[in-house]
């Protein structure tokens, strides 16, 4: 039966060629939209994925990493006294001003993490070490946002609220949403944005037993008024969903995607419809000879299927360039396999789908309209 199939697609290659095009599209844009949706969801939680910690400890109004509030310094030793707690890292983000030699500033959001640990990054380290960060005046940036920084390189120097500082470190793909990271020294930061020794952004906060997680959060939680502990996953969740739902991230994406199953769907459905109308009699002569219904069900499905395998392979390693082109301009992500599985049931839906569309039309036909002009 699959011989007979191909050689019912091969005997009109331009309709057959029209049908493997919409599966291409409709695998291109589907991967190409859930691609950016990964990159831009990973990017708004990228804090709380990278930073090496078991708990973070914030104001208790935070719902989004990247808006962090102050709360007081001198909790951090509270925070230590507490069983289950090995150690509270201050840590501070703040926001700064880059002004070049050219005279062009750019927005920063500087890192403060506490030496020499560094738990709250640098992370993905592309040159350079984190000891270096120790230097004076020393900051990291990433290789994807040199040009916002004036084309920097490493030893190159610029101002930040007035004072010096040099580019000692280079990361490739730690990158926030719509921020641009430069990681330091917990004092340094302070300096440079100009916050008192009295506040910090957060506390990071590593456990004696990690079995042991949900009691100590459970403990800071209920003995320290003024702030809340959550996991690294509990935050980096909270922090997609309130972004999410505060911009139309998700409802432009989804859109798309629903566009291309749509558009994948009718182009299929459609061609393989008018390839089952142009070839009306020889299924019809098929009938006639004892060929059932399901019998020419199955050779079109199967047809249908073929096209839709086919174009879903081409449609992945365009998707592969897609992936790999842009990450050259720093826009990063991966399909899991379980993504992939879900790309190709979309694609055999749309393929079965289309299919029916011409088993519809066979099924209503008669042997016997063969033997009539």
């Amino acid at each position: 039966m699959i011989k007979t199939a191909i050689r019912f697609m091969l005997y009109d290659k331009l309709k057959t060629m029209g049908a493997l095009f919409g599966v291409i599209i409709a695998t291109f844009l589907i991967g190409q939209q859930s691609g950016i949706f990964i990159f831009l969801t990973n990017a708004m939680s990228s804090l709380s994925d990278n930073t090496r910690t078991d708990l973070w400890v914030v104001d208790p109004v935070v719902n989004n990493v990247n808006a962090l509030g102050q709360i007081d310094a001198r909790i951090g030793p509270e925070l230590e006294s507490m069983d289950g707690v090995l150690k509270a890292y201050p840590y501070l983000i703040a926001g700064g001003t880059a002004k070049f030699q050219n005279g062009k500033t750019y927005g920063v959001q500087l890192i403060g993490s506490q030496a020499p640990s560094f738990v709250g990054g640098p992370w993905k380290i592309n040159q350079g070490s984190t000891p270096q960060l120790l230097q004076e005046g020393a900051v990291s940036y990433d290789f994807f946002d040199t040009k916002n920084l004036g084309n920097a390189q490493l030893g190159d120097y610029f101002e930040i609220g007035g004072r010096k500082v040099k580019l000692v470190l280079q990361t490739k793909g730690a990158r926030g949403f719509g921020a641009v990271y430069l990681f330091t020294t917990l004092e340094r930061a302070r300096m440079l944005s100009r916050i008192p020794s009295t506040k910090v952004s957060a506390f990071l906060i590593k456990v004696k037993n990690k079995q042991e997680l949900e009691q100590v959060k459970a403990r800071i939680n209920k003995s320290i008024p003024g702030v809340k502990a959550y996991t690294p996953q509990e935050l980096s969740s909270m922090t997609v969903k309130t972004v999410l739902g505060s911009s139309g991230i998700a409802i432009s994406t989804g859109t798309l995607v629903l566009f291309a199953i749509i558009s994948g769907l009718i182009i299929v459905g459609l061609t393989l419809f008018s390839s089952a109308v142009d070839r009306i009699r020889d299924y019809a002569t098929m009938k006639a000879i004892g060929a059932t219904n399901g019998y020419i069900s199955k050779l079109i499905l199967i047809q249908a299927m073929i096209i839709g395998l086919l174009g879903f392979t081409v449609g992945s390693l365009l998707l592969e360039g897609f992936r790999n082109g842009i990450a050259n301009a720093g826009v990063l992500f991966q399909y899991s396999l379980a993504l992939r599985a879900v790309f190709l049931a979309i694609i055999v839906v749309i393929s079965i789908g289309g299919g029916l569309m011409a088993v519809w039309k066979i099924s209503k036909t008669e042997p016997a309209s063969v033997f009539r002009n």
